[in-house]
């Protein structure tokens, strides 16, 4: 009973999308999720936006905040219909990352 209350619980943290802004636009608003006590942020990017992620991830970890972990990485296809009724597939990436417990 236990393990089915656990698998229902709601992820604390906070969703960064990114798009086509410099990187230090998305590095300022998972700097802000984790400074307003967010114990978890995740960073989702599609398509070309994928390698921005990266870089945002990577530049918030090794510049700014250095007790981040990356908790888990998850890649995959959408299947995405265009304006001309054509469908493409479209990469997909999410990026967890969580404060290192201070213990």
């Amino acid at each position: 009973m236990a393990e089915e209350t656990k698998s229902e619980e709601k992820p604390t943290g906070s969703v960064v999308l990114i798009g086509k802004k410099p990187v230090m636009n998305y590095v300022v608003a998972c700097l802000t999720f984790f400074n307003s006590g967010a114990e978890k942020v995740v960073v989702k990017a599609r398509g070309r936006a994928i390698s921005r992620a990266v870089d945002t991830v990577e530049l918030l970890r090794r510049a700014f905040l250095k007790d981040i972990d990356i908790e888990n990485i998850e890649i995959g296809t959408e299947e995405i219909t265009r304006e001309d009724d054509k469908k493409s597939n479209v990469s997909i990436m999410e990026i967890t990352l969580v404060k290192k417990s201070s213990e």
